[in-house]
């Protein structure tokens, strides 16, 4: 893996992602053959959010995954650091909020929504473990979040494969498809690189969110983490930090803390 390509500033990869907004869910449907409009109807059954409640859809992007939230009569404000993407979603869908924000310095008060959550796009995130205490801060008290990400196939055979399609054979057809294909060997790299389920869920606990699952889709090529933030006093990353703390050993002994469905 080419390292020095995952080493992007901010603005770089903020640039990159304006370059590729005008056909960026065309591309996605194309990589990953159809499945990513399952992915993220997986994703609003998750959240389980009704009419008049507010959710943050960090990442959003050109806002495909804000529109059923929309449909749906509730209050979704669509937020990403990508101009470029933001004003292809406002051209699109005028009706939904398209906000510009970092998302390790959220421009949203304390506790201001029901429900948070970003979908392929918290990799792509500076300081990953900052947004996670940032979505926990916006987060009303007993509020979801549920994250979908690209994570670890758990079969040995099928990772190998998956690998392979991801150094090979994702950015040949970015070249056929996309306008910017260097942008997906960024992005393939970057998925390669990024922590297996288990310790996305231990980043999770650490932030203070609790009630940590994750659901493996496709074999595990995506994983849907869900959690809830605490509503009780001394709630919030310093007690999940501790929380953490008591549990001794590798990651991988948080798997009997973290429940996984298996369907």
């Amino acid at each position: 893996m080419n390292r020095a390509s995952l080493d992007k500033r901010p603005d770089e990869v903020a640039t990159m992602f304006d370059d590729v907004a005008p056909k960026y869910d065309v591309v996605n449907d194309v990589l990953s053959m159809g499945q990513t409009r399952r992915w993220r109807r997986i994703v609003v059954e998750a959240m389980d959010v009704k009419a008049g409640q507010r959710v943050l859809d960090l990442a959003a992007g050109t806002g495909t995954s804000s529109e059923p939230y929309a449909d749906a009569g509730i209050d979704v404000v669509a937020c990403d650091f990508s101009l470029g993407m933001l004003k292809v979603g406002k051209r699109r869908r005028p009706d939904i909020n398209f906000i510009a924000g970092d998302a390790t310095r959220l421009p949203f008060a304390d506790n201001t929504f029901d429900a948070s959550t970003i979908s392929f796009g918290l990799r792509n995130v500076n300081e990953p473990k900052k947004a996670l205490a940032e979505m926990l801060r916006v987060t009303k008290p007993g509020g979801r979040l549920v994250i979908a990400e690209f994570s670890q196939p758990v079969v040995p055979l099928w990772r190998t494969m998956y690998t392979e399609y991801l150094m090979r054979a994702l950015p040949a057809i970015a070249v056929k498809v996309s306008s910017n294909p260097d942008a997906y060997v960024y992005l393939a790299e970057s998925i390669r690189a990024w922590p297996d389920q288990d310790h996305l869920a231990a980043w999770l606990q650490e932030a203070g969110w609790e009630d940590v699952t994750y659901r493996n889709l496709s074999g595990g090529i995506v994983a849907v983490h869900r959690a809830r933030k605490p509503d009780g006093p001394g709630a919030g990353p310093a007690a999940g930090a501790k929380a953490l703390a008591s549990h001794t050993g590798p990651v991988a002994k948080l798997r009997r803390n973290i429940t996984r469905p298996q369907r």
